[in-house]
């Protein structure tokens, strides 16, 4: 299977696609974990997010049950999507079929620190729909 590559020159997402040895079908309501074929060194400070494929979801309904799904700078285990069908019919994966796709970012680790009070801000607490609709 070819490297995976990024789908246009604006692409922030690199397709990953199915390395499946034969036809794996998907049964409406379920999930199974896809092999990719690939593993991966991310540099520390950064992670992959493996990110579901727009048109798949619209055409299909099939999406990544964990996504966003991250994979760490110290995994070196292949790289594996957990595809679900969340539409009514079956869906077929086959070898070299684009599935996920995979962006890598930055992140910044954090100390946590005990308190008793947060800092206020105008929104306070105000939690889900607080903001409006």
């Amino acid at each position: 299977m070819p490297l995976p590559h990024y789908g246009s020159a604006g692409a922030a997402g690199i397709d990953l696609q199915a390395a499946v040895e034969s036809e794996v079908v998907i049964f409406s309501g379920k999930t199974v974990a896809i092999p990719t074929g690939i593993a991966v060194a991310i540099p520390e400070g950064f992670e992959g997010q493996v990110r579901p494929r727009s048109g798949l979801a619209r055409k299909f309904q099939i999406g990544i049950l964990n996504a966003p799904g991250t994979i760490d700078s110290d995994y070196r285990g292949e790289v594996t999507i957990l595809l679900t069908n969340f539409g009514p019919e079956p869906f077929v994966v086959r070898r070299g079929d684009r599935i996920a796709q995979l962006v890598i970012s930055r992140y910044e680790r954090v100390a946590w620190e005990e308190t008793q009070e947060l800092p206020p801000t105008q929104r306070g607490d105000g939690g889900f729909g607080h903001t409006g609709i």
